[in-house]
């Protein structure tokens, strides 16, 4: 995970996508209400970070930014709403890394390939999971949770709701040497539902959605998926303390169709920078544990590609078999 960027950088990255032809597009878009695709369900990560972007983008652009929940398949049907859509702007895919990269490495077939039938608009941010028990677990610490897990091997099951969640299982099993069985959910609240119901041992919670429910007291952090601990909350230890190795980034993005015209690209591209740059968005989006990601011209044609191949790495090493 990159450290959390300094302003001034998301301003340089803002000044350079600026000099971007795109003043004939700047008179003519939006025209009409934006339609914002999030693949996921509502009050998961992805949806609650595409949430606070549509209102900026509302105020800095003028007309309705809508978010659309389309959940199921791993993102595939939210991400097939946006390549089936008129390369205009007015439907976009707002996608952590699943429905955008990770999916190739975990599922069978998918009905779309996101580098060549999806278009990275802009880099949103970076985040990261934590593994999360009832409140009244017997494990208290994440080292009770490994000996527990340990003692009773193929007892416990952990659920999951996106490939990131999905991974951080498949790799603790295998940096951990345990053997807990992962069970699949449409989106990581109904997993956390289940965990509060006390019919499954554990899940990887968005760590948004963690801060809230570690603060709601229905459930207990034990650990974190990035490299080192998270400063907001510095009693949550890093998984890698006690598996090296273990790291498990998450990232949101926006993306459209295949196509878009580049100089629309570059006036939505500038756009984000410019939202990632103020303070008040920034800060919101520290407290959830989002930190900004601007990307510049280089990354922004390579990012794709390059998390494709990532994820298929980490699935590889992971021992998952794609579904």
């Amino acid at each position: 995970m990159h450290s959390s960027l300094p302003r001034r950088t998301i301003l340089a990255a803002m000044a350079a996508w600026a000099a971007h032809p795109g003043g004939a597009w700047a008179q003519t878009y939006p025209q009409r209400p934006v339609r914002l695709v999030v693949p996921f369900p509502a009050g998961t990560g992805t949806d609650l970070t595409a949430r606070l972007m549509a209102q900026q983008l509302q105020a800095a652009l003028g007309q309705p930014f809508v978010v659309d929940n389309k959940p199921g398949a791993g993102g595939s049907i939210g991400a097939m709403e946006v390549v089936r859509a008129a390369p205009d702007g007015h439907t976009l895919l707002f996608s952590s890394n699943s429905a955008a990269a990770s999916n190739v490495a975990l599922l069978k077939s998918m009905p779309y390939d996101p580098v060549r039938d999806l278009t990275l608009v802009s880099g949103i941010g970076e985040s990261a999971l934590v593994l999360m028990v009832r409140s009244d677990h017997p494990a208290r610490t994440l080292d009770d949770f490994l000996d527990m897990a340990r003692k009773q091997p193929g007892k416990l099951n952990g659920g999951y709701g996106s490939s990131s969640s999905q991974m951080s299982i498949a790799l603790l099993n295998k940096l951990a040497r345990l053997d807990t069985l992962l069970v699949p959910y449409k989106g990581i609240p109904l997993a956390v539902n289940d965990v509060i119901a006390g019919t499954l041992d554990f899940t990887f919670v968005d760590i948004n959605n963690a801060l809230a429910q570690a603060k709601g007291g229905k459930l207990r952090a034990l650990g974190v998926t990035a490299p080192k601990r998270y400063a907001i909350t510095p009693d949550w230890p890093a998984l890698s303390e006690r598996l090296p190795g273990y790291d498990i980034t998450a990232w949101f993005a926006v993306l459209g169709p295949a196509r878009m015209p580049p100089e629309l690209v570059g006036q939505l591209h500038t756009t984000f920078l410019r939202l990632l740059a103020e303070p008040e968005v920034l800060s919101r989006l520290n407290a959830g544990g989002i930190q900004a990601m601007a990307l510049d011209r280089a990354q922004m044609s390579n990012f794709i590609p390059q998390e494709v191949a990532k994820w298929q790495r980490l699935a590889r090493e992971a021992n998952i078999q794609p579904e």
